[in-house]
C-alpha cells in the first residue's frame, strides 16, 4: 500500500470523479471507475477483491427491501387516478380564494409525498394535472411552477421518504425515529409555501386569482368532496403508523402499503393487467438505478473511509478549533453546493461515512442532523444548473414556459428553505420533539 495523505486521496477522487461526470459520463460509472481505479492503485489487485466483498456484504440488508415496495406503493397510487380526485377536491376547497389552487396544490403535494417518498412523483403529477389549471385560470407562470417544484420537493421529508430509508441503511439509524423526525419539518416548509403564497395573492391578486364564480361549490360541494381524502389518508396513517409505532419494521410496512396501493386501484376500478405491468416496469427500472448507483458509491466511499479520512478529517477541524455549529454550517454549505451538480443519492452515499461520526463527535444529535441533510437535498433539487425537479417540471410544462422560466421560479422557494433549514438549525427541537415523544431520548 502506498503512504499517502487521505485528504489528498479523498480530493484527488472527487476531483476524478467531477471531471468524468463534467465529461458527460453516468454517475454510476464515474464512481466505479474512480473506486476500482484507485483501489487497485492503492492496494493492488487485492484491495479490489476485498473492497468488492465488503460492498456486497454492506448491501445484504434486510431495510433495503423497503425500497421497491414504496417506490411501487407510489406509482402505483399515481396511476390509481388518486392524483386527479385530490386536485379536484382541492379545486373545489380553495380554488374561490385568491392563491387558493397555489396554496391548496402544496398540500397535495404534500400528499402525494405521503404516498410516493420520491421527489419526482408530485412534480410530474402535478405538473400534468395542476399547471395548465393553474395557467388556465390566469396564474402567473413562476409562482405556479415554483410551487409544483417546491411541494414536489416535499418527497424527500414527508415519510415514508425513499432517502431517508438509504440514510438509515448507511448511518444505522432508526427508520421510525428518522420518519417521526422528518414529519414536523414536512409540514413546517409546507406552511411557509402556503403563507407565502397567499402573501404574494393578497399584495397583488392578478398572480394568483380565484376560479370564476360559476366553478364554485356550496358547503355541501365542498364536504362531499372531502372523500377523495379517504383512501389515501387512511393508507398513509396505515403505514407510517406500523413505522413509527413499532407495529412493524419498514420493510414490512412497505409491504403493506404496496399491497393498500393496489386495493386502492381496484376501488378506484384502474387495476388492469396493462397497469401492473407498466407499475412493475417502472419499479424495476428505479430501483436498478438506485443499486447501481449504491454499489458504485459504497465502492468509492469505503475507499476513503478505509484510508482512514474520517480521523483525518475529525483531528482538522480539532486543529482549526472551529465552533461546532459552524462545523454543521459548513456541511450543511458542501451539501449545497455538491447538489448543483451530484444526484442525492449519490451524496449521501459519498458523504454520510465521513459527516455523521464527526456530527456524533461534536455532541450533536444525529437524527437531527439527518433532517437538517434532507432538507440540504430539498434546495438541490431546485437550484441551477442541475436541480432535478427543475428538468422534471420542464419535461411536462407547455412551451410557454422555458428553463429560465424555472430558474427564476425555483429562487425564493430555494430561500424559503433555507429559511425552514436555519429554524431547524437554530430550534432542533422542530424535529426532535415527535421522536422524543413516541421513542424517549
Amino acid at each position: 500500500m502506498l503512504d499517502l495523505d487521505p485528504l489528498v486521496v479523498t480530493g484527488g477522487m472527487f476531483g476524478c470523479m467531477l471531471l468524468l461526470l463534467i465529461m458527460g459520463a453516468p454517475l454510476t460509472w464515474a464512481l466505479l471507475t474512480v473506486g476500482v481505479t484507485s483501489a487497485y492503485f492503492l492496494w493492488g489487485p487485492a484491495g479490489i477483491e476485498l473492497l468488492a466483498i465488503s460492498t456486497f456484504s454492506s448491501m445484504d440488508n434486510f431495510l433495503l427491501v423497503a425500497l421497491p415496495m414504496f417506490i411501487f406503493m407510489g406509482l402505483m397510487l399515481q396511476r390509481s387516478g388518486i392524483t386527479d380526485d385530490l386536485f379536484e377536491m382541492i379545486n373545489k376547497l380553495m380554488g374561490g380564494t385568491p392563491g387558493g389552487l397555489g396554496m391548496g396544490t402544496v398540500i397535495v403535494c404534500a400528499l402525494i409525498a405521503a404516498m410516493a417518498g420520491v421527489s419526482g412523483a408530485a412534480t410530474v403529477s402535478l405538473g400534468i394535472i395542476a399547471l395548465p389549471a393553474m395557467l388556465k385560470r390566469g396564474y402567473d407562470k413562476k409562482l405556479a411552477t415554483g410551487t409544483i417544484m417546491a411541494g414536489g420537493a416535499l418527497g424527500f421529508l414527508i415519510p415514508p421518504s425513499v432517502l431517508m430509508i438509504i440514510y438509515a441503511f448507511l448511518a444505522r439509524e432508526s427508520v421510525g425515529k428518522l420518519f417521526a423526525a422528518g414529519l414536523m419539518p414536512g409540514l413546517m416548509l409546507a406552511g411557509i409555501y402556503i403563507v407565502y403564497v397567499y402573501i404574494r395573492a393578497k399584495m397583488n391578486p392578478a398572480l394568483a386569482p380565484p376560479i370564476a364564480e360559476e366553478d364554485r361549490v356550496d358547503l355541501r360541494g365542498k364536504l362531499v368532496a372531502l372523500k377523495a381524502l379517504v383512501l389515501p389518508g387512511s393508507l398513509i396513517a396505515t403505514v407510517l403508523s406500523c413505522i413509527i409505532f413499532g407495529v412493524t419494521s419498514p420493510s414490512e410496512a412497505s409491504a403493506v402499503g404496496a399491497v393498500g396501493s393496489v386495493l386502492c386501484a381496484l376501488i378506484y376500478r384502474t387495476l388492469s393487467w396493462e397497469v401492473m405491468k407498466e407499475v412493475l416496469i417502472g419499479t424495476t427500472k428505479l430501483m436498478g438505478m438506485l443499486l447501481w448507483i449504491t454499489l458504485a458509491a459504497v465502492f468509492f466511499s469505503k475507499i476513503y473511509i478505509g484510508l482512514g479520512a474520517g480521523m483525518v478529517l475529525e483531528e482538522f477541524i480539532e486543529d482549526t478549533a472551529l465552533s461546532p455549529y459552524w462545523v454543521i454550517i459548513a456541511m450543511l454549505g458542501c451539501y449545497f453546493l455538491l447538489g448543483m451538480f451530484l444526484d442525492d443519492f449519490a451524496i449521501v452515499f459519498i458523504t454520510v461515512p465521513l459527516f455523521v461520526p464527526i456530527v456524533d463527535s461534536l455532541g450533536f444529535d444525529t437524527v437531527w442532523f439527518a433532517v437538517l441533510f434532507i432538507i440540504s437535498m430539498q434546495s438541490a433539487y431546485l437550484t441551477p444548473p442541475f436541480g432535478y425537479n427543475l428538468f422534471y417540471m420542464r419535461s411536462v410544462a407547455p412551451p410557454s414556459v422555458t428553463i429560465y422560466d424555472l430558474y427564476k421560479a425555483a429562487i425564493p422557494f430555494v430561500i424559503l428553505q433555507i429559511i425552514g433549514l436555519a429554524l431547524v438549525v437554530s430550534f432542533p427541537q422542530i424535529a426532535l420533539w415527535l421522536p422524543e415523544l413516541i421513542f424517549g431520548k
